[in-house]
């Protein structure tokens, strides 16, 4: 039989452990509820910034959210890897820091692992191919496949030769994806114009390998007759080629010319440019508003914009070559050797997705080359299987983590 004096006591006890656990669930939901005043923006870059088209475009990005919110500080830690993402993440939680993200998902997924532990905080990761998320780990990418898609039509106008080349990283879901932007703005071309054009692809075996992706890049240009030339890589030895053999090249993930002066538009046809900003901008809205259950899988594209600062509106990605948008941005050296049914279409599909009206992965099916990435579960469709019949939209989810082969006609050299 419990003392009658300890039993009192003990119902004391919980009762305040009762309450002190309602007032702190409390707190902890009021802090999560009511708006915050201000906060810290934290990027972990996995390489340096300077000189790089990634990282680069992210650096831009948190620049200007801390331009555009006086409330909103921007700070980042440079060559972030795996082992390190969590110390750097907490460090600078313990700073301030609101939201974390890492520009990678090799080294941005340890983010998931310490979202728990940090109620309050926001964690974003990029997507390769993982989607995992929580209530507050938030993934996200760009749709960059439709500005690809702008491209190849581009690119299928100018090739004289009907052969355009690709020096690629290695088959994974993100590359396989915005290859396939780009292979069907290529074959819409190709069919518009009634022209025969050869895409091929070779991989290197890494992101950046610069000799291996300049020899690539002069194989494909001496072996294949290639003479318009891009790349999902991240060195600037394709461009390099492109310039000693004056072709064509097209540009990915940032405006190369006009915010790197990397090279001018008597060789650079059109790039793409990506403003991963509109993504931290939703995080950061959502976060100021105190918003418990943010939106955590983050896939944005043409139709989704910010206004800067300054009063442009960007697009979360967009056709781009020396600060011009749009049909502008064809090299006006290139421009005249397009026909004009393809400056309407470039223009025409470009408006349409800007509206969320079209988008290349709905308008066409796709048919499996019988090549690509096998998956856990996830073999490589057969060659010529229809995956995705026309008209229909494939998931997110599906996109970002399942689409693992190749667009039949993509010659994928060993």
């Amino acid at each position: 039989m419990p003392c009658p004096l300890r039993s009192s006591w003990f119902r004391g006890a919980a009762l305040l452990v009762v309450l002190g656990l309602l007032v702190g669930s409390a707190q902890f939901t009021s802090t999560l509820a009511a708006p915050q005043q201000q906060t810290t923006l934290a990027i972990l870059h996995f390489s340096v910034i300077r000189g790089t088209t990634w990282s680069g475009a992210h650096h831009r990005a948190g620049q200007r959210i801390a331009q555009k919110y006086p409330n909103v500080r921007y700070v980042y830690r440079e060559e972030v890897a795996p082992d390190s993402t969590v110390p750097f993440a907490e460090a600078l939680i313990r700073q301030g820091a609101g939201i974390v993200v890492g520009n990678a998902e090799f080294m941005g997924l340890p983010l998931g692992e310490i979202a728990d532990r940090y109620p309050n905080v926001y964690f974003g990761s990029v997507v390769a191919s993982d989607v995992s998320r929580k209530r507050n780990f938030i993934r996200y990418f760009p749709r960059q496949y439709q500005a690809l898609y702008l491209e190849g039509l581009i690119a299928g106008a100018l090739t004289r030769t009907g052969n355009i080349g690709i020096v690629s990283a290695f088959p994974n879901i993100q590359v396989i994806r915005r290859t396939a932007g780009f292979f069907l703005g290529v074959q819409d071309a190709a069919r518009t114009l009634n022209k025969r054009i050869n895409v091929y692809v070779k991989y290197v075996g890494d992101w950046y390998k610069p000799t291996e992706e300049r020899d690539v890049a002069r194989a494909l240009v001496s072996q294949q007759r290639v003479d318009v030339l891009t790349q999902q890589t991240d060195s600037g030895s394709p461009l390099d080629v492109a310039q000693e053999r004056r072709i064509w090249f097209v540009g990915k993930d940032m405006d190369i010319v006009g915010f790197y002066g990397w090279s001018d538009t008597n060789t650079v046809a059109v790039s793409f440019d990506t403003r991963w900003e509109v993504i931290y901008d939703r995080m950061v809205r959502d976060y100021l508003a105190g918003n418990r259950n943010p939106r955590n899988l983050l896939y944005l594209g043409m139709r989704d914009t910010m206004t800067l600062a300054d009063g442009t509106v960007v697009s979360a990605v967009d056709i781009m070559n020396n600060r011009r948008v749009g049909v502008d941005a064809i090299s006006p050296r290139a421009r005249p050797m397009i026909p004009a049914s393809i400056l309407r279409l470039v223009t025409q599909r470009r408006q349409q997705m800007m509206r969320g009206e079209w988008d290349p992965f709905q308008a066409h099916a796709l048919v499996s080359n019988g090549t690509g990435l096998a998956l856990r579960g996830t073999p490589i469709p057969p060659k010529g299987t229809v995956v995705k019949r026309a008209g229909v939209m494939p998931t997110d989810e599906w996109l970002l983590s399942q689409f693992n082969f190749d667009l039949n006609g993509i010659t994928i050299l060993r």
